[in-house]
């Protein structure tokens, strides 16, 4: 069960500066909508909770309440704005709700101010697992991994930025588009990771076992980035690639996911380190293995072992020993292997 917290005088106040002046790019409502969509996709949400001096913003508190948000009065000081007052009173009550609720265990925190990472990591010390959601222009860059998960605003599903006269003045010096996530870096993130759980883990690795181990690397990682409706599409792409292979899990939707038995592509990797050994022994005997990476590099400029899930390229050389292909052994007088093909 989730329990979402959103300071509204961070995200809305005309005192907010930057993060105000994003999160002004959006309606509440369509930003209370977009983000409860996300949240029923994870989990029943059993408290929402907004906090302001909702004096100040009257339409807003009409709409929260339509959407059963339980709104915090924050009164104001005349001539001043406490938005500390908001910060401490959300840290707290996420606090008192971790102690008193065992059933909850998601707190969902609407900000990207850095003043919450101390909150986030008391709550992940409780046992709960915490997702952050903010707007990526006005997110620090302290608290997405802080978290367990992070959402940026922009990234959800049916987002559309409203165009507003600060837009429009401001697009001349606006910095130029984020360029698409690379296909390639991700197959290679996704073998890593494999490689890493089947060393670590030892049984079957499941889909979703899978894509939590990628949030634990990186919070802010989404397949929606690369383009993929849902992870299930991502896998199936990479599996058709020849990256990864799928067999059927335990549960409909949820395949165990392997590295091909003939490899995903690392058969012309495992070719290309023969032949530079084979080259390098007619030049001048059997070579050492520091230094054969770049000479591999050189043939396959691409070249990374981390892309079919090794944890480096002296395991990577092991396993084509294994498979018969080369020889290693070991040389005590220069403290390194030796390298010959087999």
């Amino acid at each position: 069960m989730l329990a979402a917290y959103c300071p509204i005088p961070v995200r809305r106040g005309s005192s907010a500066g930057r993060a105000g002046r994003e999160a002004r790019k959006y309606s509440l409502e369509d930003w209370q909508e977009t983000i409860s969509d996300a949240l029923a996709e994870r989990g029943r949400v059993v408290s929402r909770r907004a906090y302001a001096d909702w004096s100040m913003f009257d339409e807003d508190r009409r709409m929260l309440t339509r959407h059963h948000v339980e709104l915090i009065e924050i009164p104001q000081r005349m001539g001043a704005t406490r938005k500390n007052a908001a910060d401490i009173k959300m840290a707290v009550d996420a606090v008192e709700l971790a102690f008193e609720r065992d059933y909850v265990t998601t707190f969902v925190i609407c900000t990207g101010d850095s003043d919450f990472t101390p909150l986030v990591h008391k709550l992940r010390e409780l046992n709960k697992k915490v997702i952050g959601v903010g707007v990526k222009a006005s997110t620090s860059e302290l608290l997405p991994p802080a978290c367990d998960e992070f959402l940026f605003y922009e990234n959800l599903e049916g987002v559309e930025i409203r165009a507003t006269a600060e837009r429009k003045t401001a697009r001349r010096s606006a910095p130029p588009p984020e360029k698409p996530a690379d296909v390639d870096s991700l197959a290679q993130l996704i073998s890593a990771t494999l490689g890493g759980l089947q060393r670590s883990m030892g049984g079957p690795i499941l889909a979703s076992s899978l894509k939590r181990a990628l949030l634990r690397k990186d919070p802010t990682f989404s397949e929606a980035d690369y383009g993929f409706r849902g992870f299930g599409e991502l896998v199936t792409h990479l599996a058709g690639q020849g990256v990864i292979a799928l067999a059927e899990g335990p549960a409909r939707g949820d395949p165990e996911v392997e590295f091909p038995e003939e490899g995903g592509g690392d058969k012309e990797a495992f070719d290309v380190l023969v032949a530079v050994v084979r080259d390098a022994q007619k030049k001048g005997g059997r070579p050492y293995l520091s230094g054969l990476k770049n000479q591999v590099r050189k043939r396959q400029p691409d070249f990374s072992e981390k892309k079919f899930g090794y944890g480096g390229f002296l395991q990577f050389c092991k396993a084509a020993a294994t498979k018969g292909l080369i020889d290693l052994t070991w040389d005590d007088s220069v403290g390194d292997y030796r390298v010959s093909a087999a």
